[in-house]
């Protein structure tokens, strides 16, 4: 793809009702690929859980809970800067550039000189050489960032799913191969740096434009602008993902701390699978849609409601059965882990609605408030994490989950304010799969007479037949009552047309 003409001017995407086939169509790539992508992590999950131990996993997060934050740094910020500005030229583009690789420069520096500091907090002298690999990491990623934020500002989705599938592939085969051959910990770094520098080499390749030489331009500074506060946002909220992980690991050390990042990893999958990876595709389309209050609700609210309608009821299905689900996955030895996940279940639900206000805050141009609000999340995340820490990673999670429905509706509503969107039909739209889920989970346990998922030794047979069985019958009490709720087949309809317009093949995004 090659982003700009002659003149040096983006060449322009779609507008209309053309628009919305090929936002669709974006979507369904996205999801697609991160569904492949999830997979394959899934499958690396099993292998690596065989091969390594919960230590091997805890010692590697705590390097990558600090950083993951400078990693983010342009990745969170400058790719919505990009994308959601109305117009954006060659000049602009290659002065993001040098900023953003001169800054990842900076970091990788920091980051590898901080070390032996990092060593020092937790007690552990391997710390020191882990820190220095994963360094590279932050230089890797920020030389890739405007490149893949161009062709997500073209709505070139299936390009950037393609080279994401391609990286996490590259990345489990060498954490893999490395584990196999005994490296430990190593083979974790080695996926760890693998990741990056796939995902940056496939950039160029996809993105087909280089940086020119950097020059005065007026709109530099305001976009640097908007992406420090994206990323002022990002990492209010990523100190909120993340103090867990600290709090747990400072507190009752690397085995623990593995044990909880399992458990927390299937948590958040369906932000990192569906919420997430949709953010460019919905930034994208709701910025053009700012001058009609109107047309932005009802796009907003396609989008959140089939998010809900999903999320609730996997949700519910996993309080259930992510406990079997994780020990069939990881084996003997992750009982605990199983154990904590059934604490996380019931928030997984509103996590994916909850998420969808930093479509809000972008597409408006109002990262300043999305900064404002972080500060809010983080301060109330991290009092509940405070008061729960001497309850164990148990009860880590359930202030996780408890704080997710406390922010939730205020959250949404501070989001919309600026254009009147308003959250009553957020909340309408949500609050029936709530009831629904509810309901459902209750009537599973109920008439089944079973319990979520126990930790008594089972055989892969037994345990497997328990997840199918379950999730067979809690997905038929999930439907029947959210038909029953919405007095028709209206929210099945609606599933199935978003299904068949997300499809690749399908005619109607073919017209675009």
């Amino acid at each position: 793809m090659t982003p700009f003409d002659a003149g040096g001017a983006f060449r322009p995407v779609a507008a209309g009702d053309h628009l919305r086939r090929v936002a669709v169509r974006s979507a369904g790539f996205t999801v697609f690929g991160q569904s492949l992508g999830f997979i394959i992590q899934m499958a690396a999950t099993v292998v690596l859980a065989r091969l390594l131990t919960p230590s091997d996993f805890g010692l590697v997060v705590m390097v990558t809970t600090f950083s993951l934050l400078l990693v983010n740094f342009g990745l969170n910020g400058i790719t919505e800067a990009i994308i959601q500005r109305k117009e954006m030229s060659h000049a602009l583009a290659s002065n993001l550039f040098w900023i953003t690789a001169g800054c990842g420069a900076v970091l990788t520096l920091a980051f590898a000189s901080a070390a032996p500091l990092l060593a020092r907090f937790y007690g552990d002298p391997r710390i020191i050489g882990v820190a220095d690999a994963i360094a590279l990491t932050i230089l890797l990623t920020s030389v890739s960032v405007v490149h893949l934020a161009l062709l997500k500002r073209a709505m070139q989705f299936a390009a950037v799913s393609i080279n994401d599938i391609a990286a996490r592939t590259l990345s489990v085969a060498a954490s893999i191969l490395f584990a196999v051959i005994g490296w430990g910990y190593w083979a974790l770094v080695a996926g760890t740096i693998a990741l990056p520098l796939s995902t940056c080499v496939g950039a160029w390749m996809l993105c087909r434009w280089s940086p020119g030489r950097p020059r005065r331009h007026t709109d530099t500074a305001p976009m640097i602008g908007f992406a420090l506060h994206t990323y002022g946002r990002f990492t209010a909220s990523y100190l909120t993902w993340n103090l867990d992980n600290f709090l747990v690991g400072w507190r009752f050390g690397a085995a623990p701390l593995g044990f909880y990042k399992k458990a927390y990893d299937l948590f958040i999958l369906p932000v990192n699978q569906l919420s997430s990876p949709l953010t460019g595709v919905a930034v994208s389309t709701l910025s053009r849609l700012t001058h009609d209050v109107a047309q932005y609700r009802r796009y907003y609210l396609n989008a959140v409601t089939p998010l809900a309608f999903v999320g609730m009821g996997m949700g519910a299905c996993l309080t259930l059965v992510g406990g079997d689900v994780i020990m069939l996955l990881l084996g003997p030895g992750w009982e605990e882990s199983g154990r904590i996940f059934t604490f996380f279940g019931p928030g997984i639900g509103i996590m994916l609605v909850y998420y969808t206000n930093g479509w809000i805050h972008l597409s408006i141009g109002r990262a300043d408030r999305g900064f404002r609000w972080g500060l809010v999340e983080v301060a109330v995340t991290a009092l509940a994490f405070v008061i729960a820490l001497r309850w164990g990673p148990v009860g880590i999670a359930i202030a996780w989950v408890s704080s997710l429905w406390v922010l939730t509706v205020p959250g949404l509503w501070y989001a919309g304010k600026p254009i009147g969107l308003g959250v009553a039909p957020v909340v309408g739209a949500v609050g029936k799969y709530v009831v629904a889920s509810a309901v459902a989970a209750a009537l599973c346990v109920a008439t089944a007479r079973i319990a979520p998922s126990t930790f008594v030794a089972l055989t892969t047979a037994e345990r497997l037949g328990r997840i199918v069985m379950i999730s067979a019958w809690f997905s038929a009490l999930y439907l029947t009552t959210v038909i029953v709720l919405h007095r028709g087949f209206a929210p099945l309809r609606q599933m199935l047309a978003i299904a068949q317009d997300m499809r690749p093949s399908s005619r109607r995004t073919q017209l675009a």
